[in-house]
């Protein structure tokens, strides 16, 4: 991006990998914050980097890094993953908290939502515990305004004793004021961080202690903030503690004999155990609760009163399911019919450039075993792949993010929370679902926001039941040559997307099934308790939603699609025009496959174009086509009805379009979906896992269909 000056006055630097002054007055500043406060948004104003943000928790679950420059200081501004609070209990929650206590920033930003202020506090004040350095945030002052809520800064900061800072980062308002309060924090002699007083007991359990941990510590961490986390025993923090200082400082027998001393001090009083923590949050909750008291004031008690009557009708057991599959019919109809004339134009285009390239060949004097391979085979699956996937992906993504923008997602997950809690997994995993309507790679990526190892693992595994944007292509073919035509044109559109949602749904309702059967078996266990937030319906940035989604999903998603279709061209054009015995090694394959496809319901082509369309989804149907033609490339018939010609002469039935819509629907994730389960897991083992499942379940139901089918004679 290079040097590129803002209208706060920030500068943007190339955002580096690892956090590494090039200059040692170079300052990294942590920026922290509860999920969904509008951290991701302050960031990227900051570094003018294009991180994803949305109005739903858990954006953030990776450090990302920026650089900004402001009045000739460099920053290194590191976006930590969102957390309620520095007590960790998942893995993002640890990476924040160790950050902020041995990552030894120069600053710590900590954003707050301006129109719930007070539930923000406990991580203020927390964070405030461990270090001098930090600037309170209060972000989303035009939300706060339209509400009628006033905040008094000054007594803000007087009760705080840290700067305070009002902003509106979607508009880069104040952004300088708060950078300007970041350089002087150095320089400031009126920075006097409160100091939280806890019950007596604790106190006196905490002045036992302190002494020791300062004399074994020194200046390396706060040592009334270690001492009580000390006592406190978080096995957790005190890994992460000992492995900045190189030792376990509990260990050590001048402060483990004072440890051993306040937590007897603490027994003696009732206090031990959860309780301590117990305690230790109460006072932090009254605390925040007499700050904001005094600095909060709000002109109307229904300040809210909106959001809550909308939430009335989107989160009622009545009403929010209906609203659910109308608004997914809505998004897919407008993608159906919106997505067929630009992608025929595109299609057109990019395959009379193919003449071009032939003809290119041809003049050099290229083999036409070389032209065949890169144009019929490398190049014709790409042109296929982006001309089906490109037009319904860049107007799916930017209605999807809109949903998001709105604040609609969270609802989604409240609706099928206690579906899910029934399962024994997490809520949150609607949120993962939803992702993978566009990509299920994107959609496992996001399973980083579910808490429990297990529930995540869940998550990943049951995600490819989601129709990804490349299963569309299959499902809506199909639906349109063998049911849709019942119906009178002018409702033909209106039928496929009823199909489609039909199809969703069971798909949803396979991966509630999958789900339950994985926390009784191999991933047993109970569904963990999480703190789901419904954040205020905000006005989407329509301009913002459209680049983001666009540049940031869409042309992502496309780039890798096309990165594993190209080598596949390659194989399908080798497996098409190798010839042995008389035929060609695509018909051998096919009809190694035909006995035990057809117990599915399927044929070998069919099943052999589901395993060649293994590094693209896309394909599937192309692959379908050109074993049935036995020609040497992927072809692409002039309409829908030649199509549906050509697999009725193949012996296709409405059983087996049934059977091939259920098999794409239930099948083994991609190759980059594959790669990505790898990658969060670290492990192939469930990496293995992941692809067997929803393979086994495909074949099962298809089975199980065509069977019956067969049995009751309806075919």
């Amino acid at each position: 991006m290079g040097l590129a000056a803002n209208p706060t006055g920030i500068k943007w630097i190339d955002s580096g990998l690892t956090i590494n002054r090039e200059n040692p007055d170079d300052r990294v500043v942590a920026l922290a914050g509860n999920p969904n406060v509008g951290k991701s948004t302050v960031f990227n104003a900051l570094t003018g980097m294009n991180q994803h943000t949305g109005n739903w928790p858990g954006k953030t679950v990776t450090n990302a890094q920026g650089k900004c420059s402001y009045d000739g200081i460099n920053y290194i501004m590191v976006d930590i993953p969102g957390t309620y609070s520095l007590m960790a209990h998942s893995a993002e929650e640890e990476v924040a908290r160790d950050f902020i206590c041995f990552g030894n920033p120069d600053a710590v930003i900590v954003v707050c939502d301006a129109t719930c202020l007070e539930r923000n506090m406990n991580l203020v004040l927390q964070t405030i515990e461990i270090t001098n350095h930090a600037v309170v945030c209060v972000n989303l002052m035009d939300e706060a305004k339209k509400k009628h809520i006033q905040i008094d800064f000054g007594s803000l900061q007087k009760d705080l004793g840290v700067p305070v800072v009002g902003v509106t980062a979607r508009s880069g308002k104040k952004l300088g004021k708060l950078m300007e309060t970041v350089g002087g924090l150095k320089t400031e002699n009126f920075i006097r961080p409160i100091q939280l007083k806890y019950t007596a007991p604790i106190e006196e359990a905490i002045s036992i202690v302190e002494p020791a941990v300062k004399a074994c510590l020194g200046e390396k961490l706060n040592s009334r903030w270690a001492a009580l986390k000390l006592i406190d025993d978080d096995e957790s923090l005190l890994e992460s503690m000992s492995d900045y200082l190189g030792f376990n400082p509990a260990l050590e027998e001048s402060v483990a004999s004072k440890i051993a001393q306040a937590r007897q001090c603490l027994k003696e009083n009732g206090i031990s155990g959860e309780a301590l923590c117990d305690q230790i949050v109460s006072c932090l909750i009254i605390t925040a609760e007499g700050i904001c008291a005094d600095a909060v004031k709000f002109e109307s008690d229904s300040y809210n009163a909106r959001d809550r009557k909308i939430d009335r009708i989107l989160t009622s057991k009545w009403s929010g399911f209906p609203i659910m599959i109308l608004l997914l019919m809505l998004i897919f109809y407008i993608t159906i019919t919106g997505a067929n004339y630009p992608s025929a134009l595109l299609s057109g285009a990019l395959f009379r450039f193919q003449d071009v390239l032939l003809a290119f060949f041809t003049r050099i004097g290229a083999p036409s075993w070389v032209s065949g391979m890169l144009v019929m085979g490398v190049y014709r699956v790409l042109a296929w792949v982006v001309s089906v996937m490109l037009p319904p992906m860049a107007i799916f993504f930017p209605l999807f993010t809109l949903l998001e923008d709105l604040g609609y997602l969270p609802r989604i997950a409240f609706n099928l929370d206690k579906y899910f809690k029934k399962a024994h997994t997490c809520g949150k995993q609607a949120l993962t679902m939803c992702m993978g309507f566009g990509c299920n790679a994107c959609g496992v990526s996001g399973c980083r926001i579910i808490d429990s190892p297990r529930e995540r693992l869940i998550a990943t595994i049951t995600n490819c039941f989601v129709p990804c944007n490349g299963r569309f292509p299959t499902l809506v073919a199909i639906i349109s040559m063998f049911f849709v035509g019942t119906v009178s044109a002018p409702f033909q559109s209106f039928f496929s997307t009823c199909l489609l949602t039909g199809m969703i749904i069971l798909g949803i309702l396979m991966t509630f099934i999958v789900s339950k059967l994985l926390s009784v078996t191999i991933l047993k266990g109970i569904p963990s308790s999480f703190t789901l937030e419904l954040p205020p319906y905000r006005r989407p940035q329509i301009g913002k939603v459209i680049v983001r989604s666009i540049c940031d999903r869409t042309l992502f998603v496309l780039g890798r699609a096309v990165a594993v279709a190209a080598p596949a061209g390659l194989v399908i054009w080798l497996l098409a025009n190798i010839h042995a015995g008389g035929a060609s090694l695509l018909l051998h394959c096919s009809n190694f496959l035909d006995p035990f496809a057809n117990l599915l319901g399927l044929d070998g082509v069919i099943l052999l174009a589901f395993i060649l369309g293994f590094p693209a989804n896309e394909i599937v149907v192309p692959i379908i086509i050109m074993a049935y033609m036995s020609t040497g490339s992927i072809l692409e018939l002039g309409s829908l009805e030649e199509l549906k010609n050509l697999l009725l002469s193949n012996g296709w039935t409405w059983l087996t379009a049934v059977c091939t819509m259920l098999f794409s629907l239930m099948h083994w994730p991609c190759s980059t979906t594959c790669l990505t389960i790898r990658k969060e897991t670290q492990s192939w083992k469930w990496t293995a896992v992941s692809f067997a499942v929803p393979t086994a379940a495909g074949m099962v139901i298809c089975f199980l269909f065509a069977g019956t089918v067969r049995l009751l004679g309806l075919i």
